[in-house]
């Protein structure tokens, strides 16, 4: 009899604890570059020893991160476009958005670089020459904050797309940079995926430093007037963390190779 108790004690302390656990499970939808440069994977165990809080990371492109916010899939939503994140809160989608980091982006391509791209000074020009000179240029083509920056360069030069060295594989940065590689293209890239990534890559760093490169990401909490069911205190909490002193002490301090991939910019507003 006190047997049967026990078994039936132990298993009523493991519902509640399943419960417990499911109750404290957070949804971020994020972007494949911070997910692939490893930034998260160092993150997130500080936060989770810190709060009890489990956090499932859902790695896709920055547009589809905002859809997943807009149909309330998940609780909160880290994103590198700005433009669309203003959408994505103006419609009501999305709450107290917070800049969090920043890094920038670099083109990358063949060592030998037949577009002669290292010569120019700004990613528009750059983008000229791989055209002008025929080459292969590999687009993310996945709506993602990356890709809508591309975009922004094609539409500067008002070239139509595709063209034929253009190739639209509708992959996640680690992937597109592979396929760059492998094709001997052109690509444009968040630094921090490149440094975790360039190890083993034959292409180079080949323009860096144009002003219009900046990239700055926000946090984002999903509406919960528009979807009651999502974990906004949970959400408010993690977004909280990131945006204080450990958090932003911790993107900082998160290097590959002895180079800072993210900078924090919390504190700066």
């Amino acid at each position: 009899m006190k047997l049967r108790f026990g078994l039936l004690c132990l298993l009523l302390a493991l519902c509640i604890s399943s419960n417990l656990q499911a109750q404290t499970q957070l949804r971020l939808a994020t972007t494949t570059s911070t997910y692939n440069s490893g930034l998260l994977d160092y993150l997130l165990p500080h936060f989770e020893q810190a709060s009890g809080i489990q956090v499932q990371v859902i790695s896709v492109g920055t547009g589809a991160a905002l859809r997943l916010g807009q149909d309330g899939d998940v609780d909160l939503v880290m994103t590198h476009a700005p433009e669309a994140e203003t959408e994505f809160v103006a419609a009501g989608y999305g709450i107290e958005p917070r800049a969090l980091m920043y890094n920038d982006f670099v083109i990358v391509g063949p060592a030998q670089d037949p577009a002669g791209i290292a010569q120019k000074q700004t990613a528009v020009d750059a983008f000229a020459r791989i055209v002008l000179q025929g080459a292969i240029f590999v687009s993310r083509g996945d709506d993602s904050g990356t890709h809508i920056k591309e975009l922004s360069y094609w539409q500067a030069l008002e070239q139509t797309l595709p063209f034929p060295g253009y190739r639209a594989v509708g992959q996640g940065m680690g992937r597109v940079l592979s396929i760059a590689d492998e094709m001997q293209g052109y690509t444009l890239t968040d630094r921090g995926t490149w440094l975790a990534m360039r190890a083993k890559l034959d292409n180079q760093l080949l323009l860096q430093g144009d002003p219009s490169l900046f990239n700055s990401y926000q946090v984002i909490l999903v509406n919960p007037e528009r979807h009651p069911h999502v974990q906004v205190d949970e959400a408010r909490r993690f977004s909280d963390w990131l945006v204080s002193e450990t958090g932003q002490a911790l993107i900082n301090a998160f290097q590959v190779d002895g180079e800072p991939l993210f900078f924090a910019s919390a504190q700066e507003n």
